[in-house]
C-alpha cells in the first residue's frame, strides 16, 4: 500500500485552500491598510499562518497538499483565519483527512429508497417532495415534484440527475426563474458531495461530461465554491401556473446520510400557494 507521500500532493487541497485565499481581504481580518500593495487578490500564505497561528513552512505545507495528517485543532484554525462558512470547514476536513475507505477505487453501490418513504412521498399530494442521493441523483419523486420539474421515471437512469436536468435540460433555463443562482448552487453541491466521495467514477464522468458540454459548469466547478442544501427559496416560472416563490427543506436520512428529503412548500394564502394547488390539481387529473 503506497503511503501518502508517495502518492503525491492533494491537489484538490490545494486548490481549495488558494481559492478560499483569494477571497479574504486584509481588511477583512483586521490587517487593514498597512498589508501593503498585492499583486494578486486575497491573503498571503504568511498572513493565513500568523492568523491561523501556525509557522508559514508548515501551512505551506499544507496549501501544497503535502501535510496528511494535520491535526483538527490546525484545521479549525486555518478555517476561522479563511473565514470559512459550516459546509466550507466541513469540506477542509473531507480533503485534508479523508475518511477511511474513502481513497479505495470501487464502484459505489446503487442506493435503494426504503418502501415506507415512497409510500410517504406519494402521500404528499400538495407538497412537491422527491429523494436526492449520490451526485444529486434523482432517487424518487411524487407526482407533484414531476409536475413542478419533469418526469425523472421517464427517463434513462443516467439521466436521473437533478445536475444534468440544470444545465443539459433546455426547459430548466425558462423553469428556473434565477437560473444562475440554482446552476451555482447545483455545482458547489456537487463540489462538496465530491470531497466525501472523491473517488466516485460516475461523478467524475459527470462533471466530466458538464464541463464539455457546458462553459458555465466549467468555470463555475474551477471557482472550488462548496454549498450544503438545507433551507431557503427557489423563484420558479412553471408554464403551466405560471410564477412560484417556494421554499425548500432537505432532510437528511438518518440511515443513508447521501440520501435527502426534499420538501417544497408556499406560504399559505399567496399567489404561490394558489399556482401549486393548481399544479396540484393538473397533477392530479393527469396521474389518475
Amino acid at each position: 500500500m503506497s503511503t501518502p507521500a508517495e502518492r503525491g500532493p492533494n491537489l484538490e487541497l490545494r486548490d481549495f485552500l488558494r481559492s478560499r485565499r483569494a477571497r479574504v481581504g486584509p481588511d477583512e481580518v483586521g490587517l487593514g491598510p498597512h498589508a501593503g500593495r498585492r499583486r494578486v487578490p486575497g491573503l498571503r500564505r504568511e498572513e493565513v499562518a500568523q492568523l491561523a497561528g501556525v509557522s508559514v513552512d508548515y501551512y505551506v505545507r499544507l496549501e501544497r497538499g503535502r501535510t496528511p495528517n494535520a491535526s483538527s485543532a490546525v484545521l479549525d484554525a486555518v478555517a476561522r483565519a479563511l473565514r470559512l462558512d459550516q459546509a466550507e470547514r466541513a469540506h477542509l476536513f473531507d480533503l485534508a483527512r479523508p475518511r477511511p475507505g474513502s481513497g479505495r477505487r470501487r464502484p459505489t453501490p446503487p442506493q435503494r429508497v426504503r418502501p415506507g418513504l415512497l409510500r410517504i412521498l406519494d402521500a404528499l399530494t400538495a407538497t412537491p417532495a422527491m429523494i436526492l442521493g449520490h451526485r444529486l441523483d434523482v432517487l424518487a419523486a411524487n407526482p407533484l415534484a414531476k409536475a413542478l420539474y419533469t418526469d425523472f421515471d421517464a427517463l434513462p437512469h443516467r439521466d436521473r440527475n437533478l445536475a444534468r436536468f440544470v444545465f443539459l435540460d433546455p426547459t430548466a433555463h425558462d423553469l428556473l426563474a434565477d437560473w444562475e443562482t440554482a446552476a451555482r448552487g447545483t455545482v458547489a453541491a456537487l463540489r462538496l458531495y465530491a470531497g466525501r466521495h472523491p473517488h466516485d467514477a460516475r461523478l467524475n464522468e459527470l462533471v466530466g461530461e458538464l464541463s464539455v458540454r457546458d462553459e458555465d459548469f466549467r468555470q463555475w466547478w474551477a471557482d472550488h465554491d462548496v454549498l450544503r442544501y438545507t433551507h431557503g427559496i427557489k423563484p420558479y416560472r412553471h408554464p403551466l401556473v405560471g410564477e412560484l416563490d417556494l421554499a425548500y427543506e432537505s432532510l437528511t436520512l438518518p440511515d443513508d446520510p447521501d440520501q435527502s428529503l426534499y420538501l417544497y412548500t408556499a406560504e399559505p394564502g399567496s399567489p404561490s400557494a394558489h399556482a401549486l394547488d393548481l399544479l396540484a390539481t393538473w397533477s392530479a387529473s393527469t396521474t389518475v
